[in-house]
């Protein structure tokens, strides 16, 4: 496949349409933050249409459209992609595990709202944060990773952050960010969990993003019981299930063709 710039991108509706939740949204949130990078096995008239965004990715089209090495862009990565593409997935890398994922949607308030320990309060993150996103560890800056860094995100206005003094305890934010729905994560610190501090700043999220006109979603492993009780106790429900693929290393034959 070939990479296009945002100019070349085709029209996206009939690929990847608006208004659905969970990781449909990442083609959205790439094309409005620019975080994302696209690929298509022609310019004009594509067959076959790939959108990366971190660690994640979305493949549509025809896999009859796809040569040997096309898919290499989308290496060390989660592809969501139709059935038909197993052949091709399975082709071009070493290893193909299927994740069998749920999509919640937010429909009631929390059940619950703890009270905060003391000296912690939770806020709206603002570009002075970026420095106090930075610090995180490494098994926690993902949470960034689909916004291009902790200042972008910071920036963006659209997470919520547990703070101690200048530390972030635990964060909520859109982590794909859709024309109707805004698919989120959270992550708290080690050290700080079970302070009921993710169900703070999820419910503050949700109820920011309510006030904009859209929904929050929810999409976790079928196997994060922890994930799954965080969303029931927040006010999600059960929309679908889906599986996405880890893809591993390119299998020799494949070349970098971005």
């Amino acid at each position: 496949m070939i990479q296009l710039l945002p100019h070349q991108l085709p029209a996206l509706s009939r690929w990847f349409p608006a208004a659905a939740p969970g990781p449909a949204a990442l083609a959205e949130h790439a094309l409005a933050t620019g975080t994302g990078r696209w690929w298509a096995d022609r310019a004009v008239h594509p067959r076959a249409i790939a959108v990366r965004c971190a660690d994640q990715a979305l493949l549509r089209g025809h896999p009859t459209a796809l040569t040997a090495g096309d898919l290499t862009p989308l290496a060390d990565c989660y592809i969501e992609a139709p059935d038909r593409f197993l052949p091709a997935l399975a082709d071009a890398f070493d290893q193909v595990t299927p994740w069998e994922r749920m999509v919640y949607v937010h429909r009631t308030p929390p059940s619950s709202i703890p009270r905060l320990p003391w000296g912690v309060t939770v806020r709206r993150l603002t570009p002075k944060h970026a420095p106090a996103l930075a610090e995180l560890a490494t098994d926690a800056s993902w949470i960034h990773g689909t916004w291009g860094g902790p200042a972008a995100l910071a920036a963006s206005g659209l997470g919520w952050a547990a703070f101690r003094k200048d530390r972030v305890l635990a964060i909520a934010c859109a982590y794909f960010l859709g024309s109707t729905y805004e698919d989120i994560a959270c992550v708290t610190v080690p050290e700080h969990r079970r302070e009921h501090l993710a169900i703070a700043c999820v419910t503050a999220l949700c109820a920011d993003i309510a006030s904009r006109g859209h929904t929050a979603s929810w999409s976790c492993s079928r196997d994060n019981r922890p994930s799954r009780l965080l969303a029931w106790t927040a006010g999600f429900r059960l929309e679908r299930e889906y599986v996405h693929y880890a893809a591993g290393s390119p299998t020799r034959h494949d070349r970098l063709t971005a």
